[in-house]
């Protein structure tokens, strides 16, 4: 080694001392999270004052290599590796409050979505579609965001990507820089591939992986060459998926960086084999790797440096993070979503102030909507001050196959398949139709036209049954078997504000039947406590900023209903006009890391007279479907509780055992009275139950297992159910 060392430094004076200062070229590998060892040999390259002259790289070298290029130094680089959860990053999870208000109502449900292509189910071309990488790019390199040939950044630039029809290679040198970087980084099956100029781009590993013979046309003199791929596995050590596909890459790729390391003058290559590409809770011990087999390489970089009489000075990047007024907006790209939807989701007018990172939350708000394949945005100046300039790649494939499991005690088993299509009939325009099969068929259908910041409006339709064993009013009974079925049609308009609030007006047609074969008649036939039409007209307010929906840790909720019952067939010939009105309001909090205080308050009112006990609000059981006047109620059975109005409140300490798993210990409290303001004692005859469980956050949803029961009636009760509710 030092003998190598010796040679260069000797060739290097004789060849150069004569000469104008040498140009350097730095090339930089691919090698997914393993190409954090980059910014440890950038460090040591810093530190001996080398001034690199040309950057190219693919993949994570084409990150690393377009930042600092871009102007950032290593060490604000390896700030942005330290600070960045790349998991989150790369498989574009948004916090829910990113989701459109629809979608936390109605989605949520499901365990695998199934992409359907012109008829046909298909799968998906990555794990994520990369949005989210994009938008980090952006921010990041908002500093050049006027910069569209690269060889004019403060270091010249290109990076390698991979024509999917093809596998050739191609070489980006101008245009969308952060494009650029996140199609070179298009891990294939983790970030779906992405089209400039017509090409459909995946990661430049496949075709060039350590582009040593590119910087070889750029005319640079001396060229470093940091390599982080790593070699071939044993068959001891192919356990994953993901292992198969990097064996599999990495066949060509091993056998071209070999060629290509014969073309550098320094080649360096860190001790990254205990390491993978998803390697990225790592991020310290492979900056470590590169920085340690940098060290070995310093009196190289020493005599390079010394080469260097003239030096540059020093980019100093121009701050993008500060506020800024949005003279105008202009959007590209969309044809079934109007501007109005798209601003809606964005949460941005003209006239706002903001920055890039809050313009990239903003993008994020439009990219969960599932509706674009890609977003890109940047901001420029003009005569009426600053531009935002949205371009949009709409989703061709915008129709989805879900599917859900689920099972308790009172629907039993049910399997969900949902089909959720868009641009049915308008632009901005949405349709999702439940089917449920199982022991108690139903369905649910919800059309929905998004139009931002103006009303929307939709249509539902839901047919609801099951049949479960209730307690009695009649005299001499204990317990009936009811069978209680529910259609109901709804239309409605509504509008949101900032994904939380959502206010609604509609016509309601409802047709309800509820009998039971317990109870004799004088035909055999069941009795019948209710068949009847009714027309209704509703109203809501509805806010929603649970941070999740099943085992929230904070936020808050508010669902507050009003519906005046019109009209009605009348089964019984006794029906008066009446209203009801019902408030459920709820917050969580976390302590302690991994305890969360979660308390939610209900409340039901009827106004008017009501001869039938149909209409009653019925407490027990712990279902989360229920649907109408069912409310849950630990400590007691389905329908236990039954009067024309309640007030109820629930506690619920959870602590959090793993990530996954909770244990959870709930105390509910609720009156359940004729009118339960009379009197003006609201504690008076309060009925309690009590309940602590284990629940599993799993794929298929939540797993919970309850113990429940209530000193009122010294009865005790377990609730089990499996998968997401619906």
């Amino acid at each position: 080694m030092k003998k190598i060392l010796f040679i260069f430094l000797l060739t290097s004076m004789v060849v150069f001392a004569q000469k104008k200062q040498p140009k350097i070229g730095l090339v930089l590998s691919g090698g997914g999270a393993k190409g954090f060892a980059h910014v440890g040999v950038l460090k040591e390259i810093e530190k001996a004052g080398i001034q690199i002259d040309y950057i190219g790289g693919t993949s994570m070298g084409a990150i690393i290599g377009g930042l600092y290029a871009a102007g950032y130094s290593a060490g604000q680089i390896e700030k942005i590796v330290i600070d960045t959860d790349f998991y989150t990053l790369l498989q574009d999870k948004n916090p829910r409050k990113s989701k459109p208000f629809f979608d936390k109502e109605h989605g949520e449900k499901h365990s695998l979505v199934l992409p359907i292509n012109q008829g046909k189910i298909g799968l998906p071309q990555g794990v994520s579609k990369g949005q989210n990488v994009l938008s980090f790019l952006t921010q990041l390199l908002s500093p050049v965001d006027s910069i569209s040939d690269f060889s004019k950044l403060p270091i010249p630039f290109f990076c390698i990507a991979t024509d999917v029809e093809t596998g050739n290679q191609v070489k980006l040198t101008s245009g969308s820089l952060p494009l650029a970087l996140r199609a070179s980084g298009s891990f294939p099956t983790l970030l779906n591939p992405i089209e400039i100029e017509g090409q459909l781009l995946i990661d430049g590993g496949v075709a060039n992986n350590f582009p040593v013979n590119e910087m070889k046309k750029t005319g640079v003199d001396i060229i470093i060459g940091v390599d982080v791929q790593s070699k071939l596995f044993d068959k001891e050590n192919i356990k994953t998926v993901l292992d198969v596909l990097s064996q599999i890459s990495s066949y060509q790729i091993y056998n071209r960086n070999s060629k290509q390391k014969a073309k550098t003058d320094i080649y360096i290559h860190p001790d990254i084999f205990d390491f993978t590409v998803v390697s990225f809770d790592k991020s310290l011990e492979i900056m470590d790797k590169g920085t340690q087999i940098a060290k070995k390489f310093t009196k190289a970089f020493d005599s390079i440096a010394k080469l260097q009489t003239i030096k540059r000075i020093p980019n100093d990047l121009v701050n993008k993070d500060s506020e800024f007024v949005v003279g105008k907006i202009e959007i590209s790209g969309n044809k079934n979503y109007t501007r109005a939807y798209i601003l809606g989701k964005l949460k941005l007018q003209e006239r706002d102030k903001i920055n890039y990172k809050e313009l990239a939350t903003r993008v994020s708000y439009l990219s969960a909507t599932d509706n674009f394949k890609m977003i890109k945005f940047n901001v420029k100046n003009s005569s009426k001050g600053k531009v935002v300039f949205i371009d949009v790649k709409e989703n061709k494939q915008n129709a989805n196959l879900r599917l859900g499991v689920h099972y308790d005690l009172v629907y039993k088993s049910g399997v969900l398949i949902n089909l959720n299509k868009k641009n049915i009939l308008s632009k901005n325009d949405a349709i999702s139709i439940d089917l449920v099969v199982g022991d108690k068929p139903r369905f649910n259908l919800q059309y929905f036209v998004d139009n931002g910041f103006y009303y929307s409006y939709g249509f539902s339709s839901r047919y609801n049954s099951f049949q479960t064993d209730v307690k009695s009013n009649i005299s001499g009974i204990n317990l009936v078997n009811l069978k209680y079925r529910d259609f109901t049609n709804r239309v409605y308009v509504q509008t949101t504000f900032d994904r939380k609030f959502a206010i609604g007006l509609g016509l309601e047609y409802q047709k309800l039947l509820s009998q039971t074969e317990t109870i004799s008649t004088l035909t055999n036939d069941p009795f019948v406590f209710d068949d009847s039409d009714y027309l209704n007209l509703y109203s809501y307010l509805k806010l929603d900023t649970y941070d999740d929906k099943y085992y929230p840790k904070k936020g808050v909720f508010l669902d507050a209903r009003f519906k005046w019952y019109m009209s009605s067939t009348d089964y019984n010939n006794d029906f008066i006009q009446f209203s009801q009105v019902r408030g459920k309001i709820g917050f969580a909090k976390t302590f302690l890391k991994d305890v969360t205080f979660q308390f939610e308050s209900e409340a039901g009112f009827t106004l008017g007279e009501v001869n039938s006990t149909t209409f009653d609000f019925l407490l027990g059981g712990y279902n989360q479907n229920f649907i109408n006047n069912y409310i849950p109620f630990y400590g007691y059975d389905i329908n236990a509780l039954s009067e024309q109005s309640f007030l109820k409140s629930t506690f619920n300490v959870r602590v959090g055992i793993s990530e996954k798993q909770f244990i959870h210990f709930l105390a509910n409290f609720a009156r359940v009275e004729d009118s339960v303001l009379k009197g003006g004692d609201l504690f008076n005859d309060t009925k309690s139950g009590y309940a602590f469980g284990y629940s599993i956050n799993s794929f298929l949803g939540p797993i919970d297992l309850k113990y429940s029961w209530s000193p009122d009636t010294k009865k005790q009760y377990w609730y089990f159910n499996l998968g997401f509710w619906f």
